[in-house]
């Protein structure tokens, strides 16, 4: 069994439709390296634009992808287009049920 995670993209200016042509292209990305599990990605998007990914790494994955080229790669593209939050910077994070707007992958 792998590890799940979470993670909070927060789009630069101007980078909102670029950032979420990547959150859609990491996971396939990452599973054709076999860095991920099969378990269904999800994404979805907070008021502020903020979009969160939640997935599934495959044992021992973590490590691998930090030394993956093409995984440094994408993950460039990445900074360029976001900053990386804590979920608790996100307003929803405050409610007892956070609700997101889903993103179709």
């Amino acid at each position: 069994m792998g590890v799940m995670v979470i993670v909070a993209y927060r789009p630069k200016p101007g980078c909102e439709a670029d950032l979420e042509t990547l959150v859609r292209e990491h996971v396939p990305c990452l599973r054709t390296l076999g860095l991920v599990t099969e378990r269904p990605a999800q994404a979805m998007r907070a008021k502020d634009g903020t979009i969160v990914e939640v997935f599934e790494w495959a044992d021992g994955a973590i490590e691998a992808a930090h030394n993956s080229s093409r995984v440094a790669e994408l993950w460039e593209r990445f900074a360029s287009a976001c900053d990386y939050v804590p979920l608790r910077e996100l307003p929803e994070a405050e409610g007892m049920f956070a609700e997101f707007e889903p993103i179709a992958l």
